[in-house]
């Protein structure tokens, strides 16, 4: 029998056992809602419920993020650890980020590869997870969540995404030394994690967009060659300390999904339901006896350009599809975007708050 108020912690456990839960889990993984989304939504909670979006969130948002502090060297403006360096591209009231400078897109050689200026997992203060855990659980215990290993897209990220793709086809190597030298990286970084963690955190956050909107960005067997095998032993890491890995992928990748089985995700996140192929009904009866979903509801159409009527249609219908006997944490495919009606996004959360899972 289910207890009539579960903790976020214990809501979670239970969905990915495949257990119902007491209301749907609420989750924004690799999402949130961006300006000026958020400002029109955060006046609409004001205006409605008498509260700040601050606060709305999180009571009932039942994952959240914990992380190591930096302690590393100190980084150039803009510049990350991979030595990857972006601008601001404006979109009139925010700005997103787009890499302006790739570190290793002029490397030809295994050699020139390991010259560069690599990160280490010492860069990080794992005992100040400790100060950090306790944060998130000050008003209740949360289903924690580390970040984030995203093998080929750091990668790509210092090399430039046309020329990985063209170096995994006809120069393997300089690429090849990349992905071993990042996964080598996320490895010890969250056994590092999870060691200091002692069982505190349940999920680790890990991506590789390998599909756009009509297809793998790239076949099968090259997948199965270079990303996959490096993702199984990061996977095997963290599976080592009881914690579960949620992926995330974009786009249309129905055809990997049993591949991504065999890789030991434990979560498949985004579900990017308007991309071509992705059916919710046919990944639950498919996999979801060995998979566990999150994300689902659309960024691309529903929230942005549906009614709240479409948004409460889709926010049920995933729940009874992918919810039925527990398996999926229910959130946005992705960032909510500017111009999202504030409305929009009210009717996806307050649906799933007040949607029988069961």
């Amino acid at each position: 029998m289910i207890k009539e108020t579960l903790t976020s912690r214990e809501r979670v456990r239970l969905a990915l056992q495949h257990q119902t839960t007491d209301r749907i889990p609420i989750a924004l993984v690799c999402a949130g809602i961006n300006p000026p989304a958020d400002r029109e939504f955060d006046l609409l909670l004001r205006r409605e419920k008498g509260i700040d979006l601050k606060t709305y969130l999180a009571n009932i948002v039942d994952v959240r993020s914990v992380d190591p502090r930096y302690i590393g060297p100190r980084l150039s403006t803009a510049t990350d650890i991979w030595g990857v360096r972006r601008k601001a591209q404006s979109f009139g009231d925010g700005s997103y980020d787009e890499i302006e400078y790739y570190p290793l897109a002029n490397a030809h050689t295994v050699d020139e590869v390991m010259k560069h200026t690599w990160p280490s997992a010492d860069w990080f203060d794992y005992d100040s997870l400790n100060d950090a855990i306790v944060r998130a659980q000050v008003d209740g215990e949360h289903c924690l969540i580390a970040s984030n290993g995203n093998i080929f897209e750091t990668t790509w990220y210092m090399r430039g995404f046309e020329q990985t793709l063209m170096d995994l086809m006809v120069n393997p190597e300089p690429v090849q030394a990349i992905l071993e030298r990042v996964t080598d990286y996320f490895v010890a970084y969250f056994t590092r994690i999870l060691q200091v963690a002692d069982g505190r955190i349940d999920l680790v956050f890990t991506a590789d967009d390998i599909g756009g909107q009509n297809g793998l960005l790239m076949s099968l067997p090259l997948w199965e060659t270079y990303i996959k095998p490096l993702h199984v032993r990061l996977n095997h890491a963290i599976h080592q300390f009881g914690a579960k890995v949620i992926y995330h992928t974009d786009g249309s990748i129905m055809k990997a999904a049993p591949g991504l089985i065999e890789m030991g995700i434990d979560v498949l996140q985004a579900l990017q339901f308007s991309a071509r192929g992705m059916d919710p009904r046919a990944l639950k009866t498919l996999y979801g006896d060995r998979l566990c979903f999150e994300g689902g509801v659309s960024v691309q159409t529903t929230l942005p350009f549906g009614s709240v009527e479409d948004v409460r249609r889709e926010t049920t219908e995933l729940i009874s599809i992918l919810g039925k006997d527990g398996g999926y944490l229910l959130g946005p495919s992705h960032w909510i975007q500017s111009g999202t009606p504030a409305e929009n996004i009210y009717a996806m959360f307050e649906t799933a708050l007040s949607t029988d899972p069961s």
